[in-house]
């Protein structure tokens, strides 16, 4: 039986048991999908990423829940690459990252800050009825209209779609109680991967907004820290030019309402071809490192950990 060795790391975060964790297995070479698959239910954590040699970057990323594997994932890069400095396998710069949604740019920065930029983004507005969207919720429907006269609700990708719901303040977010039956009906009928609520009422001062997200389509029904629907969110504050100028630092609180907070740093820019360009960033911390027993390809399950 093979072993190999599987952390938990906390990303969007620099200390343990908080922001969102993410199982790493720093070596997946001839790992087959069943038994990533596997590896990911033992592990338990929303995400788990599986590093491999790859022919056009630098190394080959896939991410799985324990239900199913996903084209992309914000936690799980953060926190692969901050293993992989800890590890003292990469150094500071710019690194080239394979997924499934193409290569990306991940740079580390000396402080150990972790970037990674994201598909090119896309924002639609979406047509809603607000009833319906806050019983989803289960919040009073004046808590998104108000705000919804200047922000609507949208569609918004940088390689995951999520719809993003803005809400007037924060003890309104704080109040959500979500129908997950009626939120996965909704991200279904609109091709989301879940909803990003969020308003500018915020815990800390520095802080830009505060977040959740519910995706309970993808086996996740509160993620603590989300860098996908960041990053969208980042490009939803753009398009809709929801400041008058944009902050160059973009700091989105998310988690505490989970007891799991944690800050995504969000840049959105314009590259050298003159596109619309976002990055989410942050820091993470090992909490768990050790080895775990990989069952042969044909078994199921697996065995211990």
């Amino acid at each position: 039986m093979d072993g190999r060795r599987a952390c938990l790391v906390d990303a969007f975060t620099d200390e343990p048991f908080a922001g969102n964790a993410a199982g790493v297995v720093p070596d997946a070479a001839d790992l087959s999908a069943a038994q990533m698959q596997a590896i990911s239910r033992e592990l338990s954590a929303s995400e788990t990423a599986f590093l491999s040699p790859s022919e056009d970057a630098d190394r080959r990323i896939r991410y799985f829940t324990p239900t199913q594997e996903v084209e992309l994932c914000g936690h799980a890069t953060i926190a692969s690459h901050a293993l992989l400095a800890a590890d003292g396998a990469i150094e500071p710069g710019t690194h080239r990252l394979e997924t499934n949604v193409g290569v990306l740019d991940i740079e580390l920065q000396d402080d150990g800050v972790v970037w990674m930029t994201q598909s090119r983004p896309e924002v639609e507005t979406v047509e809603i009825d607000y009833e319906r969207l806050a019983d989803a919720l289960g919040i009073d429907p004046a808590k998104l209209r108000d705000v919804g006269a200047d922000l609507p609700v949208a569609r918004a990708t940088t390689g995951l779609p999520f719809l993003i719901v803005p809400v007037n303040f924060l003890e309104a977010l704080s109040d959500v109680q979500p129908d997950l039956q009626a939120i996965e009906a909704i991200t279904d009928e609109y091709d989301a991967t879940g909803i990003y609520a969020f308003t500018f009422d915020t815990l800390e001062s520095e802080s830009t907004l505060h977040g959740r997200m519910f995706a309970p389509g993808a086996g996740v029904d509160e993620d603590p820290v989300t860098g996908t629907a960041s990053g969208a969110c980042g490009a939803y504050l753009d398009a809709y030019e929801a400041f008058d100028e944009l902050p160059d630092d973009l700091r989105f609180e998310q988690g505490h309402f989970v007891d799991r907070g944690g800050i995504v740093r969000v840049d959105v820019s314009v590259d050298d071809r003159g596109r619309k360009q976002v990055r989410v960033g942050g820091e993470a911390a090992v909490a768990l490192d050790g080895t775990l027993a990989i069952p042969d390809a044909e078994d199921d399950e697996i065995i211990e950990a």
